[in-house]
C-alpha cells in the first residue's frame, strides 16, 4: 500500500489514545481542561493521545468515559467485548408499548375523549405513584400508553379554543411524564421526539406552567448531549425564565416552582462548564424562589421545594469537582426529607459521587446501597452510579471489591 494511502480502519484500528482525542475534540474540550478535571497533567493527556502511554487502568478509563460522556465503553477502548453502557440503562420491558403510543396516529374514531380535567386528575395520580414507588418505571410504563392516547384524543376532539388549550396543556405534561420513563433507555430518538412534541403542545396551550416544564426538560436533554449543546440548554432556560417573569407577581406555587427549577438548571449547566461563580449565583436565585413557596409544597415534576435545595447544592459542588465542599453539602443536605423515592435515590447517588470524589469509596458504596433501597430503578439507569460501582470492582481491597461486585450484580452490570 502506498505510504500516503488512507489507512484501512479495520487493518489499522484506532488505538485508545486516538479514540480519546477524537471524543475529546468532539466534545469541544481542550487538553488542559481534560487534564484538570482528571487530576492529571496536560502532558500526560498528550502522551496518552499520541500512544506514548498505554491504556490506563479501568478506574481512570471510567473517569475519562464519564468526562467525555461516552455512552459505551467500547467507543473509547475499541475492544470487541460485550459492550458496557454507562449512561444508557437497559431497555424496560414496557418501552415498546410506550413507544407505540407515542408513534400512533390518534384519530377520532368512535371513542369519546375524556375531559381535560379528568385527564389532569389521572396525570396527578400518575405523578404521585411515581414518587411513592420504588420501581417507578414499571408503574409509569403501565399508565403512560393509555394517558398518551387519551390526551391526544382530547386535543383532537376539542371544539372550543379554551378547551383545546386546556387539553394541550395536559398533553404536554403527559409527554413530560413520558420523558421521565424514556430517559436513559436505549432510544434517544424517541426521547427527543417526545421532548419536541411536549414543547409544541405547551406552546399551543399558552399555559405558563406547561411551557416551563417543557423547557426544563428540553434544557436537560440539550445539556446531557454534551458541551457543544450547553449554549442551547442556556438559551432554553433563560428564554423560559424571561417568559415566566411576567406571571410571577400573581403566580401560584406551581409557576413559582418551575421558575426555581429553571434557575437551578441554569446553575447546573454553569457547573458543568466549570463556572463556579455563575453556578452558585443561580443556585442562590433558586434558593430565594424556594423560600417564597409554601413550606410543605413539593413540585410533582421537578421536585423543586425547600427540601430539594440542599440536594441541588450537592449536585453543583460535585459537578464543580469540589470534593470537600461536595461532602460538606452532602452532610448538610442529609438532614432534609425528600418525599419522593426516585428523587431521594438520585440524591443518594449525588452524595455517593461527592464521597467518591473526596476519596471515601467505602462511604460512596454504602450511599449507593441506600440509593438502591430507595428506588432500584433509579440507580440501575444512572450512569454515575454504574461508573462508581464498576470502578470499585477493581479495588485492591478484597472487602470493597466484594461489596461493589454484590451491588453490580443487583444493578445487572455483571449479567452475561
Amino acid at each position: 500500500m502506498p505510504k500516503d494511502a488512507t489507512p484501512d480502519p479495520y487493518a489499522e484500528p484506532l488505538g485508545f489514545g486516538q479514540r480519546m482525542q477524537i471524543l475529546r475534540t468532539r466534545r469541544g474540550l481542550s487538553r488542559p481542561t481534560v487534564a484538570g478535571l482528571l487530576g492529571m497533567s496536560p502532558s500526560w493527556v498528550k502522551q496518552v493521545e499520541r500512544g506514548e502511554i498505554g491504556m490506563p487502568r479501568l478506574p481512570l478509563i471510567l473517569r475519562i468515559a464519564e468526562l467525555l460522556r461516552v455512552r459505551d465503553l467500547s467507543d473509547l477502548t475499541g475492544d470487541q467485548s460485550p459492550p458496557v453502557s454507562l449512561f444508557i440503562g437497559p431497555g424496560h420491558p414496557r418501552l415498546p408499548a410506550v413507544r407505540d403510543a407515542v408513534n400512533a396516529l390518534t384519530l377520532e374514531g368512535d371513542q369519546e375523549a375524556p375531559s381535560a380535567s379528568h385527564l389532569a386528575a389521572r396525570l396527578a395520580r400518575a405523578w404521585a405513584a411515581r414518587h411513592r414507588t420504588a420501581n417507578h418505571r414499571e408503574v409509569l410504563g403501565e399508565l403512560l400508553p393509555g394517558l398518551i392516547r387519551d390526551a391526544q384524543l382530547a386535543v383532537r376532539q376539542s371544539d372550543r379554543a379554551a378547551e383545546r388549550r386546556a387539553a394541550q396543556a395536559v398533553l404536554s405534561e403527559t409527554y413530560s411524564l413520558a420523558q421521565f420513563f424514556v430517559a436513559y433507555q436505549p432510544d434517544s430518538a424517541l426521547l427527543w421526539r417526545i421532548a419536541e412534541r411536549g414543547m409544541v403542545a405547551a406552546q399551543e396551550s399558552e399555559d405558563p406552567h406547561a411551557l416551563g416544564v417543557a423547557a426544563w426538560l428540553a434544557a436537560q436533554a440539550h445539556r446531557d448531549t454534551g458541551p457543544t449543546h450547553f449554549d442551547a440548554a442556556d438559551a432554553m432556560t433563560t428564554g423560559a425564565l424571561a417568559h415566566l417573569e411576567r406571571f410571577l407577581p400573581e403566580a401560584d406555587d406551581r409557576v413559582r416552582a418551575i421558575t426555581g427549577a429553571l434557575q437551578f438548571e441554569a446553575g447546573y449547566t454553569a457547573a458543568r462548564r466549570g463556572e463556579a461563580g455563575t453556578a452558585w449565583r443561580w443556585w442562590d436565585k433558586a434558593q430565594r424562589t424556594a423560600k417564597k413557596l409554601d413550606p410543605g409544597y413539593y413540585h410533582p415534576v421537578t421536585s423543586f421545594s425547600h427540601a430539594i435545595m440542599g440536594a441541588h447544592a450537592v449536585t453543583v459542588a460535585v459537578e464543580l469537582r469540589a470534593g470537600g465542599e461536595s461532602v460538606r453539602q452532602a452532610v448538610a443536605a442529609d438532614r432534609t426529607a425528600i418525599p419522593s423515592r426516585p428523587r431521594l435515590a438520585r440524591h443518594r447517588i449525588e452524595e455517593a459521587r461527592a464521597y467518591h470524589l473526596d476519596g471515601q469509596p467505602e462511604t460512596a458504596l454504602a450511599t449507593l446501597e441506600r440509593a438502591h433501597q430507595a428506588a432500584p430503578e433509579t440507580i440501575r439507569y444512572n450512569g454515575y452510579a454504574r461508573r462508581i460501582v464498576l470502578e470499585e470492582t477493581e479495588s485492591k481491597f478484597p472487602a470493597r471489591r466484594q461489596r461493589a461486585a454484590a451491588l453490580a450484580g443487583q444493578l445487572g452490570l455483571l449479567a452475561a
